[in-house]
């Protein structure tokens, strides 16, 4: 399932593989796998490609519907 949104947040912004790839600092052949499912991608790298495609990322609390982004979190213990 996530690779599919992958292909769909790149082919959004009308972008290739080799280009995005490049942009966020993997090889074309590392996203391909994503893509297709044929290798786990980080959320690390989930992250790039939606920044780079213009898509944020929310996680919702599935009780309280409480949205935040992965860039309103704030590691307390550091």
């Amino acid at each position: 399932m996530i690779g599919k949104t992958l292909k769909y947040m790149r082919k959004s912004k009308n972008l290739k593989q080799d280009v995005l790839a490049k942009t966020i600092g993997i090889s074309q052949q590392n996203l391909s796998r994503y893509e297709n499912e044929q290798r786990i991608v980080s959320f690390d790298t989930i992250e790039k490609i939606a920044k780079t495609c213009d898509y944020e990322i929310y996680f919702i609390h599935s009780k309280t519907k409480e949205k935040f982004k992965v860039d309103d979190l704030k590691r307390k213990d550091i």
